[in-house]
């Protein structure tokens, strides 16, 4: 099997939809998950991205049921992932690798990542002799290719690059609203993996949906040169069309998404010099709005001691500031923030700065003090 999927779309296994009436991630629709998964492999696409804390630990259980249980092990490719947060020794790597290989029934994963590192864990992964672990995991066959992600600056990713030239691929956050962010540095992040010879794996392309619900002056931009495509289909093609990227992952959260991100890239073209300055346009109108750039990945709330809906309360506050309150004074937002307390969440005024939140947010966001401001909104 080729080291590149034929197609770029990748199926991430990240915001998978949930029964109705669920307030738990890992209540997982499996049903409508495993339609999904029939729906991408018919139409060729086969890499599916998954890791060990994806919707509350249970993403990889939902591989073996909607998957691996489902369809020949030569149809796809799957990939997973070894995170800092939950290895405390060199034994704990196999604990978590052997766990990974049960719970997803894969035999092997054809693509391994080293998770998410950034300045904060890869000490961590050095004196755990990760690097070494993952190849010496493929030359027995469990692994075909070692790679890592990655959510720190261009002059830290060219120096564990050059220290570790065996790793094949790079998994970064690219898309056209974080291409020239001081904090995500997509362009100067892709530009260094270009340089090491390194196939870029794209991740939150979407960035968490933010470029699926547009501004009205961005999405006119898109909707005026094509009304037939969907907003999300810019910001995957923008990071598709990128020379040097293999797979761009989406994390599709039902049928409907997936239809649509399958009809565009089953037979890809990128886009042109003039659609990619549209696409960096649309991003200055969207950054000019934006109160809290979350992607709602979630990394925040598995340890949250308050139980604190840090992604959700921070997609309502964004919705709000997007509105013109002084004029309104009150939106469903209001309604929709009481729900989510009345179902068991904390409130954001719960919150008592440990500071967990913090250090595994990817996107380096003051959390506790973008609480402050949630809380001063919707609780008043």
């Amino acid at each position: 099997m080729d080291f590149k999927p034929a197609k770029k779309l990748g199926f991430g296994l990240m915001r998978l939809p949930l029964n109705e009436g669920a307030t738990d991630a890992a209540d997982v629709d499996v049903e409508q998950v495993s339609k999904m998964v029939d729906i991408f492999l018919e139409k060729g696409f086969t890499y599916f991205d998954t890791a060990w804390m994806y919707n509350a630990f249970h993403s990889e259980d939902v591989v073996k049921e909607a998957l691996t249980s489902r369809h020949p092990r030569e149809s796809y490719t799957l990939a997973t992932k070894l995170h800092a947060g939950f290895i405390n020794s060199k034994e704990d790597r196999d604990k978590v690798f052997n766990t990974q290989l049960e719970k997803t029934g894969a035999g092997y994963f054809d693509y391994y990542l080293i998770h998410g590192i950034e300045e904060s864990m890869i000490d961590k992964y050095e004196e755990l002799d990760c690097f070494n672990w993952l190849l010496d995991k493929k030359e027995k066959g469990l692994v075909r290719h070692a790679g890592f992600s990655y959510h720190d600056t261009p002059e830290l990713l060219d120096e564990i690059l050059t220290r570790h030239p065996e790793m094949e691929f790079v998994q970064l956050q690219i898309n056209y609203l974080d291409w020239e962010s001081e904090w995500i540095q997509s362009r100067g992040c892709y530009e260094v993996a270009c340089k090491h010879g390194k196939p870029v794996i794209v991740m939150e392309p979407v960035k968490g949906g933010t470029l699926a619900n547009l501004p009205d002056e961005a999405a006119k931009l898109f909707k005026e040169h094509d009304s037939a495509m969907s907003l999300p289909s810019w910001a995957v093609r923008f990071a598709a069309s990128l020379d040097n990227v293999m797979v761009v992952l989406s994390g599709m959260s039902s049928i409907a998404q997936m239809e649509d991100n399958t009809s565009y890239m089953q037979d890809f073209v990128p886009l042109t010099k003039d659609e990619t300055d549209m696409c960096f346009k649309a991003g200055e109108i969207i950054n000019n709005q934006i109160a809290i750039p979350c992607t709602g990945c979630s990394y925040c709330t598995e340890g949250c001691p308050m139980k604190i809906a840090i992604p959700r309360y921070f997609s309502l506050y964004n919705e709000n500031m997007r509105e013109n309150m002084a004029q309104k004074g009150w939106t469903i937002n209001f309604t929709n923030y009481g729900n989510l307390v009345a179902a068991g969440a904390g409130r954001a005024s719960d919150c008592i700065a440990c500071g967990q939140c913090e250090s595994v947010c990817p996107q380096h966001l003051p959390i506790i003090e973008n609480l402050k401001l949630v809380a001063g909104h919707f609780e008043g």
